[in-house]
């Protein structure tokens, strides 16, 4: 079954061989993740579709798929239009898509580790009207028809070092059985990876650019902590690690330990626990709650924070020494997406630093920045055409920090048009006014949005994707609950407050299809602000990242001011920062590029 014609053919036949009309195949794993293992790509093995989040419907005679508004570019690249249609979300719902398109009794699988039991509920309301029933399924189709299906990751975890973490990992659980304490429950639920790392100060290496290892946790009002993970990942160096409060067990007793907590009271986040979770508690009292090591997890340590700075600083060391080898050799026109991300990668490998990228490289030449996130591949690699735009969004994991960065520049050797130049500055103004903006506590990133948005917002243009999310430490490079993007219904983070300590990016972008994309990306710490006279607790944001913005790109007339000043201030700052990082020829390119305008 070597095309994607063949695999959906299998896998229809699976589906009526089972007596389902349908059936829903997920971009997830059975930890809610947005990054999974390569044994849970199974929406990419079926369909083609590598992008981060996406859903396919397949019926019987159609099959639809149903991505964001960053996707709806790559979405179609990568899909058969023979073969699937494609939707929307939000605008469309998957639940609302089921309601109008499947026939009256239809039988609609779906795999219950894949899917939130909220979900679940949505779609069985949907479906009902019409006689139509959702049905859970003991093993997923798509795995029958995947005969070389890899299998999950055997590397072993690791412990994560207080150096870096900062707070011990039995003062953590600690925490979170006092947290039990006032909710009056006997114990919560662990799904996230994240959370689980974070908790134990464990991390792996069993999904790609996200440095978490395959483990459920629970832990129990008296203190102690249950950590389900495959054997062949427990090292002694582990166990001595945990301590005596953790006790280790292998992930096929996670289902019965749940089983096994029937008559009491069990925390469980309905958004990071999947639906099978709920079924298992069968005879124990739910409570839906947030994952309780959510925000403290969010909000660093100054270890952490000490961390993450040192980590920014290294990083943008090396994309500087990346910037100047572009500005010298891009103009040539021998340079392609990969042969630039490449360098790239390697400037961050000589660090000797680094552990793995934080997500795989966007490196849009021309049209292909366009696409919010694109992934170059031998199929669709392009040259950096002399005169043309470049988009470039990367980040490293370090083990004392995470680092995502885009930068936007001009492949010379001619001045970019007078268009481009409005479109880049307009993103500009829009990135400044987040980075400058001070909120009173108990903002949340919805209402900052539009900070971001306006000057794009009064030449008619917008983005579609959110302006700011989360950011781990030595985690997933996309983290909540923080998030900065427009108030939508339901939209994870956007209104969570923003919290001293939180890390968010600020990455408002403009893209004209078939053109080029234009996105200014730094990361921001949330921080107290003292201001003299206040009637109440404000706050601000300090920029982590430190990375020259391409000048040429600037169009000074549409700049006031203090917009002037935060660029000199912020490229005085790159330069004090990274120049004893530097030497020769790209010391005297930073020297350049940070001068004032």
């Amino acid at each position: 079954m070597n095309t994607h014609e063949a695999r959906l053919a299998a896998f229809r036949r699976t589906l009526v061989a089972a007596g389902l009309d349908g059936f829903v195949v997920p971009l997830c794993d059975e930890h809610m993740s947005e990054y999974v293992g390569a044994y849970a790509r199974r929406l990419e093995w079926l369909t083609g579709f590598a992008g981060s989040a996406g859903t396919a419907v397949v019926l019987r005679d159609s099959a639809t798929m149903f991505v964001d508004g960053r996707y709806t570019l790559q979405v179609r690249d990568q899909v058969d239009a023979r073969f699937y249609g494609f939707e929307q979300v939000p605008a469309v719902s998957i639940a609302g898509w089921l309601g109008a398109n499947v026939p009256a009794g239809a039988r609609i699988g779906y795999d219950p580790w894949l899917h939130t039991r909220g979900w679940v509920d949505a779609v069985t309301r949907a479906l009902a009207p019409h006689g139509g029933t959702l049905v859970a399924v003991a093993a997923n189709p798509v795995d029958a028809v995947w005969d070389d299906r890899p299998a999950p990751s055997a590397a072993p975890a690791v412990p994560h070092p207080l150096e870096f973490a900062g707070v011990a990992g039995a003062d953590k659980t600690a925490a979170v059985a006092a947290w039990l304490g006032t909710q009056g429950c006997d114990a919560v639920v662990i799904a996230a990876l994240d959370s689980v790392a974070w908790l134990f100060n464990i991390r792996g290496a069993d999904v790609d650019r996200t440095p978490v290892a395959l483990a459920f946790a629970l832990v129990h009002a008296d203190g102690t902590a249950d950590l389900f993970i495959a054997p062949e990942k427990v090292t002694p160096d582990l166990i001595a690690h945990l301590g005596a409060g953790v006790r280790v067990l292998g992930r096929d007793q996670f289902v019965p330990a749940l089983a096994s907590l029937a008559g009491k009271r069990v925390a469980v986040d309905p958004d990071r626990s999947v639906a099978a979770i709920f079924q298992a508690l069968d005879g124990a009292t739910i409570v839906p709650l947030l994952d309780p090591t959510i925000v403290p997890k969010a909000v660093k340590n100054p270890v952490e924070i000490a961390g993450q700075r040192a980590a920014q600083a290294r990083d943008g060391a090396a994309e500087v020494r990346f910037l100047h080898w572009l500005e010298e050799t891009a103009p040539a026109g021998t340079l392609t997406e990969l042969s630039a991300s490449n360098r790239l990668e390697g400037e961050r490998r000589a660090t000797n630093a680094l552990i793995d990228l934080s997500f795989d490289t966007i490196s849009g030449a021309g049209p292909n920045g366009a696409i919010v996130h694109y992934r170059a591949e031998e199929a669709t690699n392009r040259t950096l055409a002399p005169n043309s735009v470049y988009l470039v969004d990367s980040g490293g994991q370090y083990r004392d920090g995470t680092t995502d960065i885009t930068r936007t520049v001009w492949i010379g050797p001619g001045a970019p048009p007078a268009l481009v130049c409005d479109r880049f500055t307009r993103v500009l103004k829009g990135h400044i006014a987040l980075a400058r903006a001070v909120f009173p506590a108990g903002t949340n990133g919805a209402q900052l949005d539009v900070l971001a948005r306006q000057f794009l917002w009064a030449a008619g243009l917008d983005y579609a994707h959110g302006t700011g999310h989360g950011v781990g430490s030595f985690l997933a490079v996309h983290e909540g609950p923080q998030r900065i993007a427009k108030a939508q219904g339901g939209q994870a983070g956007t209104g969570h407050e923003l919290l001293p300590g939180m890390i968010v990016s600020n990455e408002p972008g403009y893209y004209l299809a078939g053109e080029y994309g234009i996105r200014i990306e730094n990361l921001v710490l949330v921080e107290s602000r003292t201001i003299p006279g206040a009637e109440g607790a404000f706050m601000g944001f300090e920029t982590l990242t430190h990375v020259p913005l391409d000048r040429r790109l600037i169009d000074l007339a549409l700049l006031e001011p203090a917009e002037r000043g935060w660029v000199d201030g912020y490229h005085a700052r790159v330069r004090a920062l990274l120049a004893p990082l530097l030497d020769g020829a790209a010391l005297a390119w930073l020297e350049a590029a940070t001068a004032p305008l």
